[in-house]
Formats: structure tokens, sequence, C-alpha cells
């Protein structure tokens, strides 16, 4: 991998030189390899050969070490000094290193790092602010120490590990060619673009690998050399260990802060032992591990005849990326693109990174658009035209049908008869409600649906989810409600929209694909289809906003219904009313200053959750615990249960059952053997031949010839990966679950006795047998349920995530909200938390700053539409500059021309 991690100021980065970066005493110790200076800045100010101390900490003052001269016009005492660039080479590759006998994999690998660090360098930018400018200009020259070490820290005075690993540090100093002087350097396009950086280092040192004829095998992050035993591997990542086992304790899971929590437990370096005495030392470890290892290990791995296995082409490999991503998103960053496609091509050396980059640039199937002259961004001819037709569908329904009524009879609403005024004397096909969060939608529908039917009408109501449609609708009196997907697969639920009405709740969770499908059959049906939801909250996991893309970008008239009930506190309500509306500052403040936001301790950022939520549930309240990451939920889970148990409301003893969590692969990894690994289960969701709807089976082997699955009673089956949308993967994992814990139905099932079990359905733990029975009871229904010990689709849900809080009203909610948050962090989440409460929100965060930054992004996610037409407003207006900048030239030139037309006469007599 490669990780970026700044210096803020010369102290620190001269502290990090002296303690991470600098060789060891090089008369007892050969593990650190002598630095060295590199890039085009550094051969412009003479900087060559190896790095001294001297030199290193003049440059952290911003001081020309051959001048002693200021480097870049600005000195602050805290400033970014620069970025330590590290390169890691994955495990297997460090311990054949240890193990081979000479260099070859060393050199493979500092060149590998060398050239990403040309692409880097190439990708330098200084920013420009001469003359008001606010603009990044090129400039493709760095300067960076660069450090190779072979060891790892030593953890609880045990010899290192060995792990081969670079450091490039990039000192913040580039050269301008158009100002003439060196500056600061820009960062921030190098630091989003690492994934794609990162891509390239693994397939290029891939592939070296391969030339030395080593067998090479992607992972889910990287690559490994196959052969290398995993007993091994495992015992040389004691260091990786170490940091996972206190980032877990402490809770810490943001990349930033682990990269911190590493220089933090940084040991001291062990001084005294050669590298071939540390070889010697891992030799021996290595042979107490397996038998398998000779002295010629490496060699015979190295020449080992394998058959070669099937591995992708360019083609396949740029084709793969888009059909992954584009799954779930409509625009996407080209550079992201392309690292997919490098990654999925480790494995075939033969594929290199220009022949996928050349692919991918000659495909006609992708668009491309420069995105405020930064960077590319795209999408697909097909994403386009299924937004392009979705639109067209909606807009060519308007003015086509009889409205229900002339004029609209008067409804026992309060503040929403406009919105159904609108539904009842509308003669468009497609119309949309927008309802903020507590505005009483569901009280809107209970007045409108009467009304419609009453008009003649047939009503239909669906929604995107099953907890929503036989959930949330079925528990408020709508009982023939179902979701979106049963409708567009069933020929007869269609037929019966014929002339009738349409109601899509939840709305703003559809995709694309499922608006235009449902647009399709109500055309064909003649129906009148009425988008029910909210475009400030969540969207679909698919591709497209599909909602706020009609309205938008459609033009489809909206009906708003803005009036919040939910909220009985007047300031809490003013917070929801701010955000509902995308005032994020104005909301987060008015919640501060009612002390809905608390500071928590970093180090233990649960407890005094826990505490409170449990004191609420003590008082008879309904109440909500919410954090916007599953990781995080884990943790607040635990912290809760914790609590529960000290006051006696979850019982003594924990029982462990199955717990099936689902890897949520997109069709593309799903029909990529390469990303089965042994003990997965497979959940066929159709028919397939060999296997029936809802059979689970187990992967027992992955190779390019087959992935091989087991069921229960022993029988085999190829898996068909070319029928990837018919199945789920899911990885077993281990729950612990005890008299009173509140669990999650996590997919659509049936219990022992073909009770129906929703997705997002949340039940009670009334008893777990020494057996591992599990008995269920919806709290609201009173209904039982029996579940197996292996029944697996299930999860706590003491904490859930904003996405699946979407739709529930209770008394008190809590939210989780630490830095860990953040990556996860938005409008649309912050807004969706807060506004599941009727009397109080408390949001814990250990940094309102960056959390209310986090919170003010919108979350929108651009569609391709919107994209062409920020293409075509790019385009007019750099054709309104330059013909601006025309206009001025030739009135410039007609003003000279006044002025000196002998000049003009001379001039043009020269240039005949």
């Amino acid at each position: 991998m490669i990780r970026m991690i700044q210096s803020t100021s010369a102290a620190h980065a001269q502290a990090y030189y002296t303690s991470a970066l600098s060789p060891s005493d090089y008369y007892t110790s050969d593990q650190e390899l002598p630095g060295k200076f590199a890039g085009k800045l550094a051969a412009r100010l003479g900087l060559t050969g190896d790095v001294t101390k001297e030199a290193f900490f003049a440059l952290t003052e911003n001081r020309n070490p051959v001048t002693g001269k200021a480097l870049t016009p600005v000195t602050k005492e805290n400033r970014t000094i620069g970025y330590d660039i590290n390169f890691h080479a994955s495990k297997s590759v460090s311990i054949l290193y240890a193990l081979s006998k000479d260099d070859h994999i060393l050199k493979a690998f500092e060149q590998s790092v060398f050239e990403t660090m040309q692409e880097i360098e190439a990708d330098a930018q200084t920013r420009v602010r001469i003359g008001g400018a606010d603009t990044d200009r090129k400039t493709g020259e760095l300067l960076w120490a660069g450090f190779t070490h072979q060891t790892a820290r030593p953890v609880d005075g045990s010899l290192p590990d060995v792990h081969l690993h670079h450091h490039a540090f990039c000192i913040n100093a580039t050269f301008d060619e158009v100002e003439n002087k060196v500056k600061a350097c820009q960062f921030r396009e190098i630091q989003r673009d690492m994934p794609y950086y990162q891509a390239r280092f693994h397939k290029r040192l891939a592939d070296k690998l391969q030339e030395l004829n080593y067998q090479v095998r992607k992972t889910d992050k990287a690559f490994e050399i196959d052969g290398v035993p995993k007993e091994i591997i495992a015992h040389f990542s004691k260091r990786t260990n170490q940091i996972g086992q206190i980032a877990k304790e402490k809770g810490i899971t943001d990349a930033r802060k682990l990269d911190e929590l590493g220089a933090r437990t940084r040991a001291a370096k062990q001084q005294g032992h050669t590298m071939a005495e540390l070889k010697a030392a891992w030799k021996q470890e290595m042979r107490a591990l397996t038998a398998e290892l000779s002295d010629d290990f490496d060699k015979a791995l190295r020449f080992a005849q394998v058959e070669a296995s099937r591995t992708p082409e360019p083609e396949q490999s740029v084709r793969h990326s888009i059909r992954h991503h584009f799954e779930r998103v409509s625009v996407f960053p080209e550079r992201r693109l392309l690292a997919t496609a490098y990654h999925h091509a480790i494995g075939n050396s033969s594929t290199t990174l220009d022949h996928i980059t050349d692919h991918f640039q000659k495909d006609d199937q992708i668009i491309r658009v420069e995105d405020r002259g930064r960077r590319m961004v795209c999408t697909t001819v097909d994403v386009l035209e299924e937004e392009r037709r979705m639109v067209t569908l909606a807009r060519a329904g308007q003015g086509q049908l009889t409205p229900l009524y002339r004029d609209a009879p008067v409804l026992n609403l309060d503040g929403q008869q406009a919105a159904a005024s609108y539904i009842l004397t509308t003669t468009n096909r497609t119309s949309i409600i927008r309802g903020v969060a507590g505005a009483g939608k569901t009280t809107l529908l209970k007045e409108l649906v009467p009304c419609i039917e009453k008009a003649g009408k047939q009503v239909t109501i669906i929604a995107p989810s099953a907890d929503a449609s036989r959930g949330t609708l079925r528990d408020q009196g709508f009982k023939d409600t179902d979701t979106v997907s049963l409708l567009l697969s069933n020929k007869d639920m269609q037929a019966k929209l014929a002339d009738q009405v349409l109601i899509v709740d939840e709305a703003g969770m559809l995709g694309t694909g499922q608006a235009l499908h449902l647009l399709e059959v109500a055309t064909e049906q003649n129906a009148q289809v009425i988008f029910v939801g909210d475009t400030r909250q969540h969207s679909a996991v698919t591709r497209g906003d599909a909602l706020r893309i009609l309205n938008t970008v459609g033009g489809i008239q909206t009906a708003e219904v803005d009036k919040i009930y939910r909220q009985k506190n007047v300031d809490y309500r003013a917070a929801v009313e701010f955000l509902s509306q995308g005032k994020a500052r104005d909301g987060f403040e008015k919640l501060d200053s009612i002390g809905a936001i608390k500071d928590c301790d970093p180090l233990s950022p649960h407890t005094e959750l826990a505490k409170d939520y449990v004191a609420a549930l003590k008082i008879g309240k309904s109440a909500l615990v919410i954090s916007p990451t599953r990781q995080e939920g884990e943790k607040v889970t635990a912290s809760i249960r914790s609590a529960l148990r000290e006051v006696g409301l979850l019982g003594k003893r924990d029982h462990a059952v199955s717990k099936l969590s689902n890897l949520n692969f997109t069709e593309a990894q799903r029909a990529d053997w390469r990303n089965y690994k042994e003990g997965q289960v497979i959940q066929f969701s159709q028919n397939v031949p060999g296997a029936k709807k809802g059979s689970q089976w187990s992967v027992k082997t992955a190779d390019d010839k087959a992935v091989t699955l087991e069921n229960t009673d022993g029988k085999a089956l190829s898996l068909p990966c070319d029928r990837a949308q018919h199945f789920a993967v899911f990885q077993k994992e281990e729950l612990s679950l005890a008299k009173g814990d509140v669990i999650r139905i996590t997919h659509n099932s049936f219990d022992k006795q073909d009770k129906r079990l929703d997705n997002a359905t949340m039940l009670e733990v009334v008893s777990v047998s020494d057996k591992g029975d599990i008995l269920l009871r919806n709290t609201a229904s009173k209904v039982s349920y029996k579940l197996g010990k292996e029944f697996g689709h299930l999860e706590h849900a003491h904490c859930i995530t904003s996405h699946g809080s979407q739709g529930k009203t209770v008394d008190r909610v809590f939210i989780a909200q630490n830095a860990a948050t953040f990556p996860a962090t938005d409008l649309k989440q912050f807004y969706v938390s807060v506004s599941r409460g009727r009397e109080a929100v408390t949001v814990y965060t250990d940094d309102k700053t960056a959390l209310l930054e986090h919170a003010s992004d919108m979350g929108d996610r651009q569609s391709a539409l919107e994209l062409l037409a920020a293409k075509d407003l790019h385009i007019e207006h750099a054709l309104q500059q330059e013909r601006a900048t025309a206009h001025l030239l030739q009135q410039e030139k007609n003003i000279e021309k006044s002025i000196s037309p002998e000049k003009h006469r001379i001039d043009y007599e020269l240039e005949l």
C-alpha cells in the first residue's frame, strides 16, 4: 500500500527524520539503506547523492542547503513542511526478499517506487494567486528524500519483523517556470489521487515480480506471491497486529488516525543486528512454523512449474471497472476507474499499465468531462441514456391525464391541503410530493387515498424496501403495500395498474433504473404515478438519485409538505427545519445552543451515550441509537450491551450463534472467481441449475476453472458466475446473543414455522437455548418467531446506521458521531439521524468543528445529465470568455490604430 502523512512543522519533520527516516549506525547495522535525494527540483538545486542530516534539516527550515538562502518566498513557523509518501511491499514479498540470496526483489521494489514517484512528480502543482487569480498550475517538479527500510519496528523487545518499505519524504516546494521561482507545492490533487498511484505501484511491482518468474495473486487491496505459507505471513505481521489491536481497543478506524497511531507507538530502533544475522534468525523462525521451508525455498518457488491460469486482458479489466463502479454511481473520477482496472489486471504481466490506459482512453462507451479544470470525471453512454429515458418519459406524461377532480375537496389536513389539491387536480401522469422528515406524509396519504378511491380509482402503494412497505406502511394501516421490486417482476400486479393510481412512498431511495422501469410500466398501463419522498434524505444504494433528478433536471412539479409535526420541542423542531432546508450551520448551531451536541472522551467515546440510552429505556421512553458506519456501530453496541447488563436489562449469559455478513459484492465482483475464498457462503435469490432459490452453499475451492460449492448434504455445485445477479456472497461470523438483546433481520427470510421475516425488521430476544435456538418477539405486534443457531441473517440492533433509521420515529435519539465516522458524514446522514426523535436528540462527538464541516456537505451524487449540463455551461462560459477577450483585443487594436496608423502600416509591410 501507499500512505501519505503530512508533516506540519520543522520540529516535527526533524524529529521524524531522527526517529524514523535516518539510517542506524552503519557500523553496527545495515537494516536501513542510505537515503537518496531525488526529483527534478533536487537536480535543479544541485542536491544529489546521499541525504545528510544537515541538508534535510535545512530543507525543513525552508533553506536551500546549497546556497543557504530561503527556498520558497514564505517561511512560517507552523506550515506544511512536506509529506512522507511511504510504500509498503506485501508481506510475502518481504519474506521472500529475506530468504533470497541476492537483491533482485529489492531492485524490483525500488524501481517500482521510483517510477511511481516520477508519476506523482509529473502531477505536481503550485497555487497561482497573482493578479487576483485563484487557480493551480502544473509544475512537474518535486524534491524528495528517499529511504528504503528492510524491517518493521520491533514489538515487545522481540527482533524486528522483515518488512520491505520505502519513505519518500517530499519537501513542500516546486519550481514554477512561469514565475521563475521555487514556490510551495499544492499536494491536494496528489492526495486525492493516491488510490490511483497505489494501484499503479502494485501493478508495476507485480509485473516485475512475474518477470522474475514469481506467481502472484490479486488480493482485496494488493497482491501476494503464491506459495508463501499463510502461517509465515501471519507470524511476520507482529507490528501490523500491534497497531490493529491498539486501534481496536481505542476505536480508531480513520486512516489518518491509524497513521498517527503508528507513529505514536513506534518502538526504538534496535542496533547491533546486521541483515545477515536477522535473515538467519528469520529463517530459523520460519522453519519452526513449517516443514516446507528449505534453504532454496525462494529459488524453488521462483522457478516452480505452475500451470498458467486465465488472467484478465485489458478490455476485461476496463469493463470490470465500469460495471463495478457504475452499478452504484452515475458519475465517477477517471483515475479511480483506472485504479480499479489496474488492480483487476494484477496477475497478468502481459497486460501492462499502458495497455489498460490506452484501452480505457479508446473506449467509446465512456464519456469524459473536465471538472473545473482540475480532473476528469466520467459517465457512460448507457447511464446517460437511462437518465434521459427516465426524464423523457416523465415529461411526456405532463398534461396527458384527466384530473381526478375539477375542484379539489377540502380534506382534514393541517398544512398539507395544497399538496393534496395539486395531486387531486393535476393532469400530469407523474407528480412528486416532497415531504420533509416529520411533516406527516403518512397522515397526508391516509386522507388522500380514500379521496382518490372515491373518484373511482384503485390505489396501489409500494416502497423501495420491505421495511418501509411491509413494515412501516402496513403498521400505519395500508395493508396491501409491497415492494417496488415485486411490482416490477410481477406482470399481474402491473396489469392491475391500468388507468389506476400508483403511489411510491420513500421514493427518494429509488435508483434511476427502478424509476425508469416504474415510469415505463405506468406509461404502458396509463397509470398516474405519485412519488412521495424527501430528496434531502438518503438516496438509493444503486445508481442515481432519481427523485432529485426528476425534480431538478426533469422539471417535474413538486408539491411541498414542509410543516414539521414530529418534534414537540420548538428549538429541536427549528433545528430540523434548518437541516431540511440545507442550512447545516444554522441547524448545527441551534442544536448546540440547546445542549444537544455533547463533547465525548476520544478514548471512551460511547460511555456517556450508553448511560443516557439506558436511562431513557428505564423511564419507558422509546429510543434509537444511530451511527454513520457499521464499524462504529459495533463499538457502540459493545458499550450499550455492557450498560444494559449492569442494570439487569440484558441476560448475564451470552450464546454464540452464526451471523452472515453480506460482503455487498457488485455483480462485477461476483463474476470474478478471484474474489472467492474458502468458507464464504453463497445464497441464491433465484433458481439456478442445481440450486433452489433461498438455498445456501459454502465455497470449498476457487480457481480459474471453477468456484466449487458444497451444501450441508455434501452435494457439490459449480457456482454460475455468469448469473451473478442471482446470488449474494456472505462471510460467516459469530454473534453473541443474550436475553434482552435487540436484533435486526438482515435478509428477507422465514423462521422455523415459515413465518415471513422482512429485511430490517427489529425484534427482541426472548431466550436463547443451550443448542442455540433463538426465540424472538416483535414488541409492537407481540408476534413470536423461532430461529435456529445457523439462521445467520441477523445482527445486533442496539445501534443502527442512519440508512437503517430512515422512516423510523421514536421519543429520543442518540447519535454516535466521533471523528472515526466523519468519512461517512454528510448533510443527508446528519439530517436523517437528527430528525428521528419526537422529544429530544443528543449528538456525541469529539470534534464539533470537524463534524460541522463534514455535515455541511450536501451528499448529493451528480447525475450524468448534470455532468453534461455542467460541461455545456463550462464550454459556454469559455466561449463567452473567449468572445469577451476577442472583443477587448479588437478594441485595443482600434485604439492603437487610431493613435498610430503609421506604426500599423509599417507592421503590415514587415509582415508582407
